[in-house]
């Protein structure tokens, strides 16, 4: 069988094998050429996930086809990454791979070659989430005891993650990381449990420096910490482990603990407040209003199981100067893959992004086919972009995919640019360091929807599949 370019070599391969075509890097086609556009799509009915299609070429054409329109000249904000939360359930079930499986999938994950995906942000908890197997801070006591001096402050519950961070480094050394505690230990709570409760005044200077010893203490690991938020979902006290903090809690903490304690000593990590839904994006703008808190604030994080994502261009409206941050989505168990592919990408990648987020980020990274580990009173039915089933098979999920549109494509560093969009196709534009032009489309009809790329005088005619996700590389 002959071959005469490299898409039809890897399509003729797949076709021998019986498989669906694996992800390439889009750095490894050397096939490209200026006047062509690499395709690559995941449709809604599983036939095709991350699947590289025939290049198309950018031809001078008319048809009667809607138009896409791109334009470098309008510039946004620059990209931090895409990734998700790397959650102790998550590295509890990734090592239970065996060695070559779990060096493997690392590499899938986090490398830059053309079986990876290119992952290029994380988000850790400080302390337990409700996807570890036990709530944990990294100073517990007994009943009735207090640390005000953090003397017993330690990071050894983490060991196992702080081991695959490592490792994570030397495969991208350039991996940005924000973390975020889901509750304060249980002795500076005004109601002594894991569960809801308030952090109590007398204990805000404590904890600000709980902050700075684990961020001084994942320094001393080789790991630096790019971003923190105060609270995961403040305003969420039912989670196990979780804090309430309203508004005004936050600010207070911030601007007479939290931002003296890192300007004292020295911490460059960035603090970024809220961390909750995007229906309450009056959360940020209060905080930001007070100009002492808001000297300290580099910007807001939001999630969508509320509201709508307009809300984070609501808070770029009123403080234009602060960054914006979409640090968490799950998919769940009883979601499909038709319906997650496509809301997630038109929301949270597509969505957040046109709404000037830095990041996009799922939630969780792995876990079990039985939705585990969490803790008692945690997430049962998040499904985590990976699926590990036993030492020597994981599954690919559609967080996966979700993901891997953007972050194998448009690197930390790339720029958003201005794209038109249409009636039922989603879109979101970046150029690249390197000078590459990415669009990533979402088609929300049930059918097939033609249309052209228009870019620097040029068009070139493409069709993608209804309720689809496709990414374009030229």
């Amino acid at each position: 069988m002959k071959f005469h370019n490299l898409y039809s070599f890897f399509r003729g391969a797949a076709l021998l094998s019986g498989v669906a075509l694996f992800p390439l890097s889009c750095t490894s086609i050397t096939s490209h050429k200026g006047n062509e556009v690499q395709y690559w799509l995941t449709k809604g009915d599983e036939t095709a996930k991350l699947q590289l299609q025939a290049p198309v070429k950018f031809i001078n054409t008319s048809n009667s086809f809607q138009n896409i329109e791109i334009d470098d000249a309008q510039k946004f904000q620059y990209v931090d990454g895409f990734g998700y939360t790397l959650t102790g359930g998550s590295v509890e079930v990734i090592n239970r791979l065996s060695p070559a499986k779990r060096k493997a999938l690392l590499n899938e994950l986090f490398g830059n070659d053309k079986n990876s995906i290119s992952i290029s942000y994380l988000r850790l908890s400080i302390g337990a989430s409700d996807l570890d197997a036990e709530v944990f801070s990294y100073d517990d006591l007994p009943a009735g005891q207090t640390d005000a001096s953090l003397s017993k402050f330690s990071l050894a519950k983490d060991k196992a993650l702080i081991s695959m961070l490592k490792e994570i480094l030397a495969i991208n050394p350039n991996i940005k990381i924000i973390a975020a505690p889901w509750s304060a230990p249980v002795w500076m709570k005004d109601n002594g449990q894991s569960k809801g409760g308030s952090l109590k005044p007398e204990f805000y200077g404590t904890y600000a420096n709980y902050f700075v010893k684990y961020i001084q203490g994942m320094k001393k690991e080789g790991i630096t910490i790019d971003a923190v938020t105060p609270q995961n979902e403040p305003l969420h006290p039912g989670n196990n482990p979780s804090l309430y903090m309203p508004s005004a809690q936050q600010g207070e903490f911030i601007k007479n603990h939290l931002g003296p304690a890192f300007k004292t000593n020295n911490i460059k990590t960035k603090i970024v407040v809220y961390d909750h839904n995007c229906n309450k994006p009056e959360y940020a703008i209060d905080i930001l209003k007070d100009a002492e808190a808001n000297q300290y604030i580099d910007g807001s994080a939001f999630h969508l199981y509320e509201g709508d994502i307009s809300a984070l261009s609501t808070v770029h409206n009123a403080f234009p100067d602060k960054n914006l941050y979409f640090t968490e989505q799950w998919t769940g168990s009883k979601g499909t893959f038709e319906e997650d592919i496509n809301w997630h990408t038109k929301n949270v990648i597509i969505g957040s992004m046109r709404n000037w987020s830095k990041i996009a980020l799922e939630w969780n990274l792995a876990n079990d086919p039985k939705y585990a580990p969490h803790t008692p009173g945690g997430c049962t039915e998040c499904k985590g972009a990976i699926t590990v089933s036993d030492s020597e098979n994981f599954t690919r999920n559609v967080a996966y995919y979700i993901i891997a549109h953007a972050s194998k494509f448009v690197p930390a560093g790339s720029q958003r640019i201005a794209s038109s969009q249409t009636e039922n196709l989603s879109t979101a534009a970046f150029k690249t360091q390197s000078g590459k032009i990415v669009l990533i489309v979402q088609n929300n009809n049930k059918e097939d929807e033609n249309f052209n790329i228009k870019f620097a005088q040029k068009t070139a005619t493409v069709k993608i599949s209804g309720r689809s996700a496709a990414t374009y590389i030229f």
